[in-house]
């Protein structure tokens, strides 16, 4: 069975890659000293912004802010899952993709048996269509529908007969044949009983990966009942949570569609493109998660969400902002358009006429307004009480947008519909510049101490970020910088924003001091950190001298130590001092003398003013 690839196999390959090799090959690339330059491909631009580091293994566009390694871009601009990413620099540099569990390099399990089953389903439920004398219930619901012969065969609708044996009697020809039937989906076997059809009496809609593989299967009963839609269980090669309907169709031959409508039906999708509208896509039957949204922007840059205009329809949506946020970049466009109640958009759309429907995904609601407007239902925003606790609300949706461009135009969009829903006056001219200001400074630190200035002029909004969060940002550009921390020991308990990752990276680097800032990207990318080091390794640090680095590196490191130092010796103090003094020892009372002192000695300076 196939298994995780190990770490250090992803970290070797990525070091050991020529990323400018890699995106010449996609984007033309010109030297310019030890890096190269282009136009981004990620957006629109005439001057150069795009620059490929190989000495980091890193690329970086200072106009869009996208970034990453080798893996990534081939993730990003190629359309690659990120498996297929790491086995292309595999082929690339000839090394074979290890596997952990069932020994380091186990066999990859073998799916060819199992996209071979599909396809032959898929084959066998397109002939009982024609063919079944059953089939005519299904024939006369789709033309019900409106659909063509046509649209039916260029989407491989087929029909599942009644009964429970019609694919295990076409397929299941031995033991091994309905082991595969199993594994597939498409049989169902329970307590050792004989294995049965999952799909009976129904109309089957072939669901293809992103390499036009038939995955698996969505089937829709014809008449009442429950479920109405059914899809193929989770397999080896079909995640729910991860396909989308239509989308191989809506790229395949090199097409290339300015934006895709996402739907929740299948009826809907085959609708839609009968009508003209040839680039909806449908979730199956779930909300849209992380990985359909990162899969739809590995295709456009502009999607469009339809859901019903109800209250379930607006839920959905919801959850597809907050899934939305964290791949919204520079250049993306997300937007939400509510249909009418009792209409669908397979009923609109004939109702109206294709150019009157795409008028309405013209128009639809955009993903900053739609979080606003949800955010600030029952909010009364003409109060400074009623203003922070929307903050509240709009903080850690915020925090899940990676830091860059897109998250300024959303801070900014954002403060004025703020402004927009509070009469003119002081107050209004007050979150006009507070707004101003967090659009220059969009960090969770900086929307932080807004919330905090919403109710009392305290400090400035821009400022301060942690000597430890410095660091990272450092080391995540000059990996080698680790070499000037003797440990990690009283990192942690300096209780500071990125103290916990600031000892992680010195510990890696330690460990694997040939690790350069792809690298290090590479082996946090499946960690709960990956998304934090996205946002630090946006900004580049202020200091470029190699030895101004090194002393800054090696302050904010002293800073660091001195204040888990700091707050040890105060909770020590803490706890002599909550004793009666004729239980403390002579040694304990010379401490608790020494402790105390030199707090005093520290008092006002920088240890106690750490944030």
């Amino acid at each position: 069975m196939a298994g995780r690839i190990p770490e250090s196999f992803i970290d070797d390959l990525v070091s050991a890659t020529d990323i400018a090799e890699i995106i010449e090959h996609y984007v033309p690339l010109k030297r310019a000293g030890k890096e190269f330059k282009a136009c981004c491909p990620f957006h629109d631009e005439k001057t150069p912004s795009f620059t490929v580091v190989p000495d980091k293994q890193f690329y970086h566009c200072f106009g869009c802010g996208a970034h990453g390694t080798a893996v990534g871009f081939l993730m990003d601009y190629a359309n690659m899952e990120f498996v297929e990413a790491v086995e292309e620099l595999a082929r690339r540099s000839g090394r074979e993709v290890p596997r952990e569990g069932g020994g380091e390099r186990g066999p990859r399990e073998d799916l060819e048996p199992v996209f071979i089953a599909l396809e032959r389903a898929n084959a066998y439920f397109q002939r009982q269509l024609r063919r079944h004398p059953r089939a005519s219930r299904a024939v006369e619901y789709l033309k019900g529908r409106g659909l063509s012969g046509r649209i039916a065969a260029e989407f491989q609708l087929g029909f599942a007969p009644p009964g429970r044996d019609g694919v295990l009697r076409e397929l299941g020809i031995d033991d091994s044949a309905r082991a595969t039937l199993v594994r597939a989906g498409l049989l169902v076997e329970r307590d050792g009983d004989r294995p049965y059809d999952r799909f009976r009496d129904r109309i089957i809609f072939p669901i293809h990966d992103a390499r036009g593989r038939v995955a698996g299967f969505g089937a829709r009963i014809i008449d009442s009942g429950e479920p109405k839609y059914l899809n193929s269980p989770e397999t080896p090669v079909f995640r729910k949570g991860r396909e989308l309907y239509g989308l191989w169709r809506a790229r395949r031959a090199g097409r290339s569609p300015a934006r895709l409508l996402v739907v929740e039906g299948y009826m809907d999708v085959v609708a839609l493109v009968q009508s003209g509208i040839d680039y909806a896509v449908a979730t199956l039957g779930t909300a849209a998660t992380e990985a359909h949204v990162q899969r739809l922007f590995r295709a456009v840059n502009d999607v469009v969400f339809c859901f019903d205009g109800d209250e379930a329809g607006r839920r959905a949506a919801w959850r597809a902002v907050e899934n939305t946020l964290p791949s919204m970049k520079a250049g993306r466009q997300v937007s939400f358009l509510f249909l009418p109640e009792g209409e669908d958009p397979d009923s609109l759309v004939r109702t109206e006429g294709s150019g009157a429907f795409e008028s309405r995904l013209d128009d639809a609601l955009p993903l900053s307004r739609f979080l606003f407007d949800h955010l600030a239902a029952g909010v009364d925003l003409g109060t400074a009480e009623g203003g922070a606790r929307f903050l509240d609300h709009l903080r850690p949706h915020l925090e899940r947008t990676p830091a860059g461009p897109y998250r300024h135009q959303l801070v900014a969009q954002i403060g004025e519909l703020f402004a927009a829903r509070v009469p003119a006056g002081p107050y209004r001219r007050q979150i006009e510049s507070w707004f101003d200001d967090l659009s220059r400074d969009d960090s969770s630190r900086g929307l932080g101490r807004l919330g905090n200035r919403m109710q009392a002029h305290t400090e400035r909004l821009r400022g301060s970020e942690s000597p430890a969060t410095r660091a990272v940002r450092m080391l995540l550009h000059e990996p080698s910088l680790a070499s000037e921390a003797a440990g990690v020991e009283g990192i942690c308990a300096a209780d500071v924003a990125d103290a916990d990752l600031l000892a992680d990276l010195i510990e890696i680097l330690h460990a694997r001091p040939d690790l350069r800032t792809g690298g290090l990207f590479e082996h946090y990318r499946r960690h709960e950190w990956f998304q934090r080091i996205e946002v630090l390794a946006h900004g580049t640090p202020e200091l470029s001298d190699p030895e101004l680095l090194r002393g800054e590196f090696a302050g904010c490191l002293r800073w660091v130590l001195d204040r888990a130092e700091h707050l040890r010796a105060q909770r020590r103090v803490d706890e002599l001092k909550s004793r009666r003094p004729s239980d403390l020892s002579n040694d304990e009372r010379r401490e608790f003398t020494e402790l105390t002192a030199r707090r005093a000695v520290n008092r006002g300076g920088a240890v106690s003013r750490g944030r």
